[in-house]
């Protein structure tokens, strides 16, 4: 996920408007002609790079100039349209410490908080901004020579990236009611928007099950206008979301092509879940009898299914020898901790206590740790929790051994003789 929001993140802010700044207003009147002659050259520059040269001695050699406030912004607004996210930083956090409620600042450092290696960590910092700058923004007045429409305009746009940078703040701490309250106003606001849209989807899709429907519209949309480096990487979890929900992939495509061309999620939009797990769990009983079923069936129905099919299973499973394959994820001489199941084994989580009926040598169970071993053992209990995110499933099983492979342990090197030196 961040390396896909990295590729996707922007470092031209696309819709702001570069404040324009000719003569200061009388209230900010500079009585100084040199300096007033210097502010205004670099103000009419047209070059962006020599405006950003000018603007930068123009701080330097007048500090404490009564437009220092104008002149930072400018130079801001100037380095987003030369694409220097690092300067665009570096200045608007200067801005915010001239006017810490500078809109422009606000705005530009709380959405360039989401670029580089500590992003995560600054996240944090990008959602204060951006709910500050949404303070700021119900009682911003009008700025003296701006339209009443451009400046509608302006606050809209300000107003996208303070909901875009709170909700993806929210989403980082896994606040996800918060994050969709904020990103589904910024994808309303700009649904063109590919990285908006894509963490409004995720802020749907990576909350605990069971998941609104709704996530499946953004995660379609997200793929819908994907540019080609993210599409696939995009594609692929969503499709793999919707099957999940769904129960398969069929209409994944249609969805994709549909959301391509509505800009939010269509009235009465809905998706046809899959059977739910309780059901799932009685079918695969009709289909094959628990004795010849393998330990991740098992945990399914003794996890999801209805009493008399819960207890159906472990009436089979309990005290009955059973072989399987397992992930060790940790081990001492007497127990292994094991994960049987392929979501188990791809989060490194033990579902499977096996205690084992003859200690191995520390050594050798140390080894052991991150192979996938074949054993067997007697089921004795299980513990289940569905509440729990994530859920939580562990089986006991006793005289555990090591067969086949697994059991086979590494000869001991034969010591050469000792040689001894001839006598004479």
């Amino acid at each position: 996920m961040k390396k896909l929001l990295a590729v996707m993140l922007l470092l031209a802010l696309v819709g702001f408007a570069a404040a324009q700044a000719p003569a200061p207003p009388a209230q900010k009147q500079i009585i100084d002609a040199a300096e007033y002659n210097a502010y205004i050259s670099a103000t009419k520059a047209t070059d962006p790079n020599a405006k950003a040269s000018m603007l930068e001695s123009f701080l330097v050699t007048y500090p404490n100039s009564v437009v220092k406030e104008d002149a930072t912004e400018l130079l801001l607004t100037t380095y987003r349209q030369l694409g220097n996210a690092a300067k665009m930083l570096e200045v608007g956090q200067k801005l915010l410490q001239i006017n810490p409620n500078n809109l422009t600042a606000l705005a530009y450092v709380s959405y360039l908080q989401h670029v580089g290696a500590d992003a995560p960590q600054k996240l944090v910092e990008a959602g204060q901004l951006a709910q500050k700058g949404l303070q700021v923004l119900e009682t911003a007045p009008k700025p003296e020579g701006m339209t009443d429409d451009l400046w509608a305009k302006q606050k809209d746009t300000f107003r996208g990236i303070f909901d875009m940078s709170a909700g993806h703040a929210a989403l980082q701490t896994k606040d996800y009611p918060t994050a969709q309250k904020y990103l589904k106003d910024a994808a309303v606001a700009n649904p063109q928007d590919l990285q908006t849209v894509y963490l409004l989807a995720l802020a749907y899709l990576e909350q605990p099950k069971p998941w609104p429907a709704e996530g499946l519209f953004w995660i379609a949309r997200a793929s819908a206008i994907a540019t080609a480096q993210a599409q696939a990487q995009i594609s692929t979890y969503g499709k793999r979301k919707y099957t999940i929900y769904h129960g398969g992939d069929d209409g994944w495509d249609k969805l994709v092509a549909d959301a391509a061309n509505q800009l939010t999620v269509p009235e009465g939009f809905n998706v046809t879940p899959a059977e739910s797990p309780a059901d799932q769990a009685h079918k695969m009983l009709k289909e094959k009898s628990p004795d010849q079923m393998g330990f991740a069936e098992w945990q399914f129905i003794l996890q999801n299914g209805s009493p008399e099919d819960v207890a159906s299973v472990w009436t089979a499973a309990k005290a009955r020898p059973v072989q399987a394959e397992a992930l060790v994820i940790s081990a001492t001489p007497g127990v292994l901790m094991l994960a049987g199941t392929a979501d188990d084994i791809d989060s490194k989580t033990a579902d499977i206590e096996l205690t084992m009926s003859k200690p191995l040598l520390a050594a050798r169970a140390q080894k052991l740790v991150g192979t996938t071993i074949t054993f067997k053992g007697t089921p004795t209990e299980y513990t289940s929790d569905t509440k729990a995110n994530p859920p939580v499933f562990m089986m006991k099983l006793n005289d555990g051994a090591l067969i086949g492979k697994s059991a086979e342990e590494e000869k001991p090197v034969k010591p050469s003789p000792a040689h001894h030196p001839p006598h004479h």
